[in-house]
């Protein structure tokens, strides 16, 4: 997919390209949030936005939402926010509180890391963010243990700044070809001296923990702090502030479907019907249910435990149930079942009903 290249560069001999047809990282204008808003994060996961995860220990305690405060005239509507609500103003050693992207390794191949071809990278985004100062950004090779720092700075609080880090090419640690958790864009918000004791390491290495994150900030120091981040992306090639491509913008399905190969929310709240289902036993209901797109390996069943809050109805009567769990699951489909609260007669067909406005069911198959 040939694009016209935007602003100019110093020598005037750069031709810009994208190998991908698709934006390498989805969800970079943080348009899908399934999860929507969380509250009292005190450990590492995926919260609020889809595919935008935190790796935090220590660090204090965050809300994580998705925010209307963009930076102006940029295309964007949405930013990722995260809000310390519980401050941590003394650092501990293994501190550590990262926003990070996470690839499949079969989707960076085009970077030919590991050998001798192995392409530049380069990594924007637009922060916005109380606390100025010193942050670091981190390239981390997961299959190899590799990884490249570049420091950033915060100029002016809680104004949103556009960072464009160009990092060099690794000739060393290919990335496997498989739907593993291969590469990772890490943004550090606080690291304590496990991290930060040695010298900030410029140029991919075996990983050197007390290398990684030297100089950064703690964003943790107070309940007033926030960071916001929306227009993440990632290139292929060397660029500045002048020449890198324009954020790549996508329909709002074609994001939501990409990000549903890792997070579907089947079921939310009182939604009615939400699939088939039949008495396997007289003490086992079962329902089938196919996936809106096929996710990236069989999926876990996350279910929101509700006193009488799921129904199978059959037969002109119904059983109600506090939770399901899951029977069988492939990418593509789960069979959902219930074994403790149900009767009826075997092989009576029915189906599954919401019958709370708690009630939720997700499926997850997060790297």
């Amino acid at each position: 997919m040939a694009l016209t290249l935007h602003g100019t560069v110093a020598d005037n001999t750069a031709v810009l390209s994208r190998p991908s047809a698709k934006p390498l990282i989805i969800n970079g204008d943080m348009a899908v949030a399934q999860r929507v808003t969380t509250t009292g994060i005190t450990s590492g996961g995926f919260y609020s936005i889809d595919r935008m995860k935190v790796d935090l220990n220590d660090g204090g305690t965050w809300t994580q939402t998705q925010d209307a405060d963009v930076p102006t005239g940029q295309g964007f509507a949405n930013s990722w926010k995260l809000d310390c609500t519980t401050a941590d103003s003394s650092v501990a050693a293994g501190t550590y509180h990262v926003a990070r992207y996470l690839f499949e390794g079969q989707d960076l191949q085009l970077l030919k890391k590991g050998t001798s071809s192995a392409e530049k990278v380069t990594v924007s985004f637009w922060i916005k963010a109380t606390v100025t100062g010193t942050y670091i950004a981190e390239l981390y090779d997961v299959d190899n243990d590799r990884q490249i720092s570049q420091a950033y700075t915060v100029s002016s609080a809680n104004t949103w700044e556009k960072k464009v880090l160009s990092f060099v090419a690794d000739t060393t640690g290919a990335l496997g070809d498989d739907t593993g958790s291969s590469f990772a864009i890490n943004l550090w918000l606080s690291a304590g001296s496990n991290f930060t004791s040695g010298t900030l390491n410029t140029t991919w290495a075996g990983q050197n923990q007390v290398n990684r994150v030297v100089g950064q900030v703690n964003s943790a120091s107070s309940t007033s702090n926030n960071v916001y981040f929306t227009g993440l992306q990632m290139e292929v090639g060397s660029f500045d502030a002048n020449s890198i491509a324009p954020f790549q913008h996508e329909s709002f399905g074609d994001n939501l479907s990409r990000c549903q190969r890792y997070y579907q929310r089947i079921l939310e709240k009182n939604s009615a019907y939400f699939c088939v289902g039949w008495n396997y036993t007289t003490g086992i209901a079962i329902g089938k249910l196919d996936l809106v797109v096929t996710m990236r390996t069989t999926p876990t069943l996350i279910c929101a435990t509700v006193t009488n809050g799921y129904t199978f109805y059959r037969a002109g009567a119904g059983d109600h149930v506090d939770s399901l769990f899951l029977s069988d699951a492939s990418e593509t489909n789960l069979a959902i079942a219930n074994n403790s609260q149900i009767s009826g007669t075997a092989g009576h067909g029915g189906g599954w009903y919401s019958s709370s406005t708690d009630s939720q069911l997700d499926c997850t198959a997060e790297l």
